[in-house]
């Protein structure tokens, strides 16, 4: 079998801390194509004493698919396969010979697993499939900002899928994202029929916690043709309801958490947060009923629309909490175990326990 010719590429900007781990990673490729745009620390620096092809550019005004689209330009053209990656992130070893094995001529795209957000002792959160590795041409990244890959090609793209091949991400949590929202803006603008996009900028007005704007961009969302997706229609559901909260619209935040409930109830999601929801309000029978059935749903479908708190401690940290305040002790202690065994290290619920303990003895 002839050997491939697969490449690495990249963009990058202040990411010193985490060059040396992502090319340990990405060394199996037969070569690595940085371009940074704008880096103060020591990231060019360090790439290319680890013999990585890097280049310099200022994107101005700054989108994402034009640096993608840049780095791309990098990669040499008899490339077989191109990887995009970024520099939080790192592939399991044996990448490459996977690659090698399940790419045929014909193959367009591969289809990955990809852990979003992984817990303290690297079990995944949020898992889903990427698309990232590719052929050479035919694709271009499009939008401002969440930008995707998008096929150009005349011919039907041949997309392959594989479990075998494993994208940890360990994203720097203190890095800033205030260029989202006026790029959110801007892709909207740009296409105002992108249902992708439009559910981006009501939940980026929401973090922002602009819930008046959040809640008309989501509700936009909901009613574009093309927003078919339960999923994401769901979680713009439980955006709205989360922002009618935070106004204290209490009975709109009702209506719209079943709302999701009936949109998507396969997903632990809408059920988790109207939990969630419940202890703010101190309703300790519906925290225990609506946990329950978020915990009936054991299946953790691959899809970027799972909420970390659907997954980690929380599930049996309400649990604990609501016997503990219904003086269901020994359930409680139970449920707080049980949070333990996820979450070991937390503070609070080492505490909780104790107090748990003290009350059954």
């Amino acid at each position: 079998m002839k050997k491939k010719k697969i490449y690495v590429y990249a963009i990058s900007k202040n990411e010193e801390k985490f060059v040396d781990r992502w090319v340990h990673s990405m060394k199996e490729a037969d070569a690595i194509y940085v371009l940074d745009t704008g880096s103060s620390d020591k990231t060019v620096s360090k790439l290319k004493e680890l013999g990585v092809h890097v280049f310099e550019e200022d994107i101005t005004p700054w989108r994402f698919d034009v640096a993608r689209n840049h780095s791309l330009a990098l990669v040499p053209e008899d490339a077989d396969v191109c990887v995009c990656t970024d520099l939080d992130e790192v592939f399991l070893p044996g990448w490459r010979d996977t690659l090698e094995q399940i790419w045929q001529e014909d193959t367009t795209r591969l289809a990955y697993n990809y852990n979003w957000s992984l817990d303290e002792e690297n079990r995944p959160l949020v898992n889903f499939y990427l698309e990232q590795i590719h052929a050479r041409k035919n694709y271009q990244w499009t939008h401002p900002v969440h930008e995707v890959l998008t096929y150009l090609g005349k011919k039907e793209e041949k997309k392959i899928t594989t479990n075998e091949i494993t994208l940890n991400h360990y994203p720097d949590r203190t890095k800033s994202r205030s260029s989202y929202l006026p790029l959110l803006e801007l892709s909207v603008e740009e296409d105002p029929e992108d249902d992708r996009n439009m559910h981006y900028l009501g939940r980026e007005y929401m973090y922002y916690g602009m819930w008046e704007k959040a809640i008309t961009t989501l509700k936009r969302h909901l009613s574009l043709k093309k927003a078919t997706w339960k999923d994401e229609r769901g979680a713009s559901m439980r955006f709205i309801a989360r922002c009618c909260g935070n106004l204290g619209k209490v009975e709109d935040a009702e209506k719209w958490y079943q709302n999701a409930m009936k949109e998507t109830p396969y997903l632990r999601d809408p059920y988790m947060e109207y939990a969630i929801f419940c202890y703010e309000q101190n309703r300790y029978a519906d925290i225990i009923s609506y946990v329950g059935k978020a915990l009936q749903i054991r299946s953790h479908p691959k899809t970027y629309i799972n909420e970390v708190f659907s997954w980690d401690h929380t599930p049996y940290d309400l649990l604990s909490i609501a016997f503990f305040a219904c003086q269901e002790y020994a359930l409680s202690y139970t449920a707080c175990k049980k949070a333990l065994q996820i979450s070991p290290d937390d503070e609070r619920l080492q505490s909780n326990l104790e107090s748990i303990e003290k009350k059954l003895s």
